[in-house]
């Protein structure tokens, strides 16, 4: 059989993509080549810095004096700030038994080797930036697992539980281990996770489906008030998680608190893709999401502008379609709320670490094979983001302590992951991450460019101080970009319980600030200083501001609007939730 050249070529190109996505599966989706180039490119030039290796060299021999001598102090301020206020302040070492030897001294060497990597893995002059991260991460990985925290005989804390409890916290914490093992073997949600039931005790504000397609269902809520603020809330979530975050249990379920608040709402609810949506893009996510939502919205609550709100990449997504809206002229809209959500990428946090050319090739190629991303890999990547928070904190008080956090609401949807299509997550980390494409005004939406320039609306943006997926200065570069009227928070708590931040939880508090539009915006910095602070919950804020940019009480509108194809279809959370 004589192949034509274009046969032959598809052919070949498919060995190559056959051949990554089994070099992905074998490297667990983590390039060894972006890891090589980095480490090579940091050792070359460490090599011929021999002033940088000397003051190593002196760093490691003032380290090993101390520890000659007992005075273990290794905080050395002139090898880094940062290095020296993390080891001074590292939580896995807080409690006093930390302080008795032998387990001083095991503490010492370790804090001493985070210091002295910290200082080998940054201002090596000539390294590329995105390598010195990558080296520095990985070295910062690979020396958290060996912390003498995580072992019973070098871990004051575990020793004394099991002298105190006969070694019961161990068979405890082997019992665990059996359990977590077999859950992910056979995929099942972890222990506890049962006692939260989707439409049954979590997400369980009334409303109905009232719109559904290939890509999302459209949620509308009943009204708990007799009249409602005239402009309804049209909210996109993003979909690498599932839309009840926003409505978890009542006590904290943003969505009730915004219908208690009298606002006619709606949510989206992302389809959970599988293989068949393997070439749905970006702009079928604009096109079958937001547009198709924001015409059944418009059509429902007729001749009223609308209060558009995204979260994480919804409002990356949300900040796209406005600025298309923008520029089309479409003004439906009367104004945008962005939560952790980024419009600049180039500095996009830690997240950006695992986002470079041979990186994203190799998982364009295991997505092809599969048609989508797996959703225990983004959770990985998100493990290893914040491993001491997230993994071995965790699992010493599980399996060395004997003690399992009891499960949440919050912990069980993170449970409930979600998987992602090839083509949207490749244009996504191409288009988003590594070109930067939005903030450069080079987004297109149906065949032409965006800019966030022409966005003129009131927005009103939240960060979170702790977010490694949107780091808040990121969030913050939104103002860099549109020269609209921005309220910008400040929250304490991470991407998901700085947004999951209910009145009356303690020990929250935010800073607020407006920059009034065409003002000239604070740095960062400067805006720390002159933000207020405020104790509690954000939400209080938001709610004042939507207040004070919507219109008169009216009378709620009916659920759907039948004549016009939008009829109720049935009750909420849906059916697109319901899918694993």
């Amino acid at each position: 059989m004589v192949l034509q050249p274009g046969e032959r070529s598809d052919r070949l190109k498919a060995l190559d993509a056959s051949l990554r996505a089994a070099w992905a599966r074998t490297w667990v989706s983590i390039s060894p080549e972006s890891q090589w180039l980095a480490w090579t490119d940091w050792a070359r030039h460490l090599a011929i810095s021999p002033g940088k290796s000397v003051e190593l060299a002196d760093l490691a021999l003032r380290q090993w004096a101390q520890s000659i001598h007992g005075t273990c102090t290794v905080l050395d301020p002139s090898f880094g700030n940062e290095a020296t206020g993390a080891a001074a302040n590292d939580r896995r070492f807080k409690d006093p038994g930390w302080d008795q030897y032998p387990f001083s001294a095991f503490r010492c060497a370790f804090l001493g080797q985070q210091q002295w990597w910290h200082a080998a893995t940054h201002g090596v002059d000539g390294v590329e930036p995105h390598h010195e991260r990558l080296v520095s991460f990985w070295a910062k990985q690979w020396l958290d697992i060996f912390s003498p925290g995580n072992f019973i005989t070098t871990n004051p804390v575990v020793l004394e539980r099991t002298l105190q409890e006969g070694g019961a916290n161990l068979s405890r914490g082997f019992g665990y281990f059996l359990e977590d093992a077999r859950a992910w073997l056979t995929q099942t949600p972890p222990a506890g996770a049962e006692q939260f039931e989707v439409g049954r005790n979590v997400a369980i504000t009334p409303g109905k489906v009232v719109l559904r397609n290939r890509l999302m269902e459209l949620i509308q809520y009943a009204p708990s008030t007799e009249k409602v603020h005239a402009e309804p809330i049209l909210i996109v979530p993003a979909w690498i998680m599932k839309y009840y975050i926003l409505d978890l249990s009542q006590h904290n379920s943003l969505i009730k608190y915004l219908v208690d608040q009298g606002h006619t709402v709606f949510c989206i609810s992302w389809k959970n893709p599988d293989a068949d949506d393997r070439d749905m893009g970006m702009d079928d996510y604009i096109d079958l999401g937001w547009r198709a939502a924001l015409d059944a919205v418009s059509t429902i609550v007729p001749n009223r502008k609308i209060h558009a709100t995204g979260y994480c990449l919804g409002g990356t997504l949300l900040a796209i379609a406005a600025a298309a809206m923008a520029r089309d002229g479409d003004d439906r809209l009367a104004s945008l709320s962005l939560f952790a959500a980024q419009t600049d990428f180039s500095e996009p946090g830690e997240l950006g670490l695992f986002i470079d050319e041979a990186q994203i090739t190799l998982l364009e190629a295991q997505m092809a094979e599969r048609g989508y991303l797996r959703a225990g890999q983004m959770a990985g990547a998100f493990q290893m983001l914040r491993s001491y928070d997230l993994l071995w904190s965790r699992l010493t008080n599980k399996y060395l302590l004997g003690d399992r956090q009891p499960m949440n609401d919050l912990m069980a949807w993170n449970a409930d992951a979600t998987r992602m299509p090839a083509k949207m997550h490749s244009q996504y980390l191409r288009r988003l991450f590594l070109n930067d494409d939005l903030s450069k005004n080079r987004y297109p939406v149906d065949g032409r460019p965006v800019s966030l320039t022409n966005i003129v609306l009131p927005i009103f943006c939240v960060g979170t101080t702790t977010d490694h997926v949107a780091p808040w200065r990121s969030v913050y570069k939104l103002h860099h970009l549109s020269p609209a009227e921005i309220t910008f928070v400040l929250t304490s708590g991470g991407h998901n319980a700085g947004i999951v931040n209910e009145p009356g939880r303690p020990r929250r508090h935010y800073q607020i600030l407006t920059r009034a539009e065409g003002e000239a915006h604070l740095t960062e910095d400067e805006w720390l200083a002159a933000a207020p602070m405020h104790q509690g919950s954000w939400w209080t804020s938001w709610a004042e501001w939507l207040k004070a940019h919507s219109g008169s009480l009216v009378s709620p509108p009916r659920m759907g609007a039948s004549r016009h194809g939008y009829k109720v279809l049935c009750d909420a959370p849906g059916t697109y939730v319901m899918v694993k």
